[in-house]
């Protein structure tokens, strides 16, 4: 917890408000969001509301607000495109091809990630290097397309290590994560779990593995002073 801590200190003093979280609202991020108003650090928290949000994720965020007294910045998709796009593909259109999955989740995440960062230098993820093999050469500070810090202060914690945070300061979680959700995205695209399957199985679960990512995290470069199927499936409720 040590490292995560001062991590998040040092970028916090290196961009005096131009610094923020960019929460997903799981449990990594609650972890991160602790961290940060535990120890009154001056980063901004922000989460991407894409209009496709489980409620029990959005149910987070009045209790964030009630836990620590701070506001989170919801950042949404243009309504004119997700009504073009959703004219055109229609509401399950994620399920027909990955490129139409794919360009859903830049009009709901790319989009509005970019206006999210536009005016900022750094910023702050939750990822971890276990979660899945396309994460496994995170470092602790990366470079995004921009040239902006981005930090991955729990880079080398476990999922117990995240489990044990969350128990030891009874940070407030997504109730999905007690009913065998580990990993949290929008609703279309997640599902639970069964026994034994991987943390990141119930996401994009029709496709390929290759394909499972959205785009917000694609692996960057270290910073050098720095660095310590196309069928549409059945859907489960």
């Amino acid at each position: 917890m040590q490292q995560a801590l001062r991590a998040l200190q040092e970028s916090a003093l290196a961009h005096p408000r131009r610094i923020v979280q960019a929460t997903s609202l799981g449990a990594e991020d609650m972890v991160v969001t602790d961290l940060i108003a535990r120890h009154r650090l001056p980063i901004a928290i922000a989460t991407l509301d894409t209009g496709l949000l489980h409620a029990e994720t959005l149910a987070l965020l009045p209790q964030i607000r009630t836990r620590y007294g701070l506001d989170v910045e919801r950042w949404s998709p243009r309504p004119e495109s997700v009504v073009h796009f959703v004219h055109a593909h229609g509401e399950r259109a994620m399920y027909a091809s990955i490129d139409l999955r794919k360009a859903c989740c830049g009009m709901r995440k790319l989009e509005p990630l970019g206006r999210m960062l536009a005016k900022r230098s750094a910023w702050v993820t939750g990822l971890r290097r276990e979660q899945s093999d396309h994460r496994g050469s995170l470092e602790l500070r990366q470079r995004d397309d921009a040239g902006r810090e981005k930090l991955n202060p729990l880079v080398d914690w476990t999922q117990a290590d995240v489990w044990h945070y969350i128990e030891r300061h009874a940070v407030p979680y997504n109730a999905l994560h007690d009913r065998f959700y580990p990993s949290i995205g929008c609703a279309p695209c997640t599902r639970a779990v069964a026994v034994g399957e991987d943390i990141r199985a119930g996401r994009w679960w029709w496709e390929d593995e290759a394909a499972k990512e959205c785009g917000l995290h694609v692996e960057r470069r270290a910073v050098p002073h720095l660095a310590a199927s196309t069928s549409e499936p059945v859907v489960t409720p």
